[in-house]
């Protein structure tokens, strides 16, 4: 195998999508849509990747990171010019060069692979990467000679009228023997309306000196699709959400409603989990055999175990433990630990918490920075108070405990082992094993002051 070098181009303004966030930048299913690009070519052997930067180049540094070496296009004068920047980089390397725009996330890694081998086994020294569309309107026409070799490529806008009637489209993306691409680059001019310097040329150039162009075809026309507007971000956006669905509907995952469920590329679902309609899951996910979530829940950067149920709740940062019952309207945040058998009933919120195995939360409590044993009962409207305007507390239950409606436990505070908390108890001083805690305000009733009250009004 030769030496493979990737050259992505990123440059760009981006003006018609109309947004102050840098087109390569948008997400597609919550990721990114050059994370796609790169994650595709890393199957492939890259040895080295240049990103070429301009408008907005610090955010693409930080997306991208330190997967890739990255040179500044300070102005903006064409694809050409923008492939000529990674000369000091790439010029003497012998091997073969992609070029790809970082818009382009739908190509997948078997396609990349597919025309890096077609490009070395034909011994190329450009091949590009080619489709075929029903209405190629607008597109370069990629014209071939009486041996299906590629003669040239023709914009819409210049091609005859039998050019225009050819359905084969220049994608964009292409294949160079490295040292013969910077050495044709060098005689790019930029001699037309938009005073630029293009790619395209370098087939020309290459062409003239009978150095042997090809071409290679992929069927999927989708995967060739360039985000310019939201629009096509919004159609991409569909076209990755249905791959990402039928591969784990392929691998046995139940999902009721692939049309209104939208999973991340990375996330991992077991075989014989259930996917209601309405779930948004994304980030470093995985989800275990015979777990449910949905219908309307929200899964981010979370590991939920075996047979967990997930109703109409939001869970990020967060480990789940097995047979764990969570919803309606529950808030997992992140930091959150809960143990096998739990159950988080609905209007919970838990926060930066270890829930141990057996207990439950059933409805309309706020848990942070606590740590709960196991079996322990938290009664309606419990509250683990651990803020004090300056710092965050924490609270410690223990195993078998049980705390009552309406109660809150000023933390820093911990209830033993078996302790008590009588319902609408405010707790500030710990309580010892097995031990009955309440502390309520004195009741002062005063007859007849209410129709009083009343006369007034």
């Amino acid at each position: 195998m030769k030496n493979r070098y990737a050259v992505i181009l990123v440059a760009g303004q981006g003006t018609r999508m109309k947004s102050k966030l840098k087109k390569e930048l948008h997400p597609i299913l919550g990721r990114p849509m050059i994370q796609y690009v790169l994650d595709a070519l890393e199957p492939t052997s890259i040895e080295k990747t240049v990103s070429i930067v301009g408008h907005s180049k610090e955010e693409v540094k930080q997306t991208i990171g330190n997967v890739s070496e990255y040179v500044t296009q300070e102005e903006q004068l064409g694809t050409g010019h923008a492939v000529i920047q990674a000369k000091e980089l790439l010029q003497d390397k012998a091997g073969t060069t992609i070029v790809v725009c970082g818009d382009t996330p739908l190509i997948t890694a078997e396609t990349f692979e597919k025309l890096f081998e077609h490009h070395e086994s034909s011994q190329s020294k450009a091949t590009i990467l080619t489709t075929k569309l029903e209405n190629p309107t607008g597109y370069g026409r990629v014209v071939r000679n009486e041996h299906n070799g590629v003669e040239k490529i023709v914009e819409h806008k210049d091609a005859s009228d039998i050019e225009r009637n050819i359905n084969e489209i220049n994608t964009g993306t292409y294949c160079f023997d490295n040292e013969a691409l910077f050495e044709a680059l060098a005689k790019v001019g930029n001699d037309n309306v938009q005073g630029e310097y293009y790619v395209t040329d370098v087939i020309e150039i290459l062409k003239q000196q009978n150095d042997k162009v090809s071409a290679y075809v992929v069927e999927d026309a989708n995967e060739t699709i360039g985000i310019n507007d939201k629009v096509a971000l919004a159609e991409a956006s569909k076209i990755m959400q249905r791959r990402i669905n039928e591969a784990h509907l392929r691998n046995g995952v139940t999902i009721l409603d692939p049309e209104n469920t939208y999973i991340s590329a990375e996330v991992s679902i077991e075989a014989d989990a259930t996917i209601y309609p309405g779930s948004v899951i994304s980030g470093q996910t995985t989800i275990d055999s015979e777990t449910h979530i949905g219908p309307n829940s929200e899964i981010s950067n979370s590991i939920i175990g075996e047979a967990a149920h997930i109703r109409q709740s939001v869970v990020s940062n967060s480990k789940i433990g097995n047979k764990v019952k969570i919803g309606p309207y529950a808030h997992i945040r992140p930091e959150t630990t809960i143990k096998d058998d739990v159950k988080i009933g609905n209007f919970v919120e838990v926060k930066k918490s270890e829930i141990a195995q057996g207990t439950k939360v059933s409805h309309l409590s706020y848990i942070g920075d606590a740590s709960l044993g196991e079996e322990v009962n938290i009664g309606s409207g419990a509250v683990t108070v651990n803020y004090d305007g300056s710092n965050k507390h924490n609270t410690v239950i223990g195993d078998q405990a049980f705390i009552g409606c309406n109660v809150n436990l000023i933390a820093p505070v911990t209830i033993e082992n078996g302790g008590f908390v009588a319902a609408g108890s405010t707790i500030t001083k710990d309580v010892p094993e097995e031990s009955l805690a309440f502390g309520r305000a004195k009741q002062v009733n005063k007859e007849g002051y209410a129709k009083k009250l009343m006369n007034k009004k």
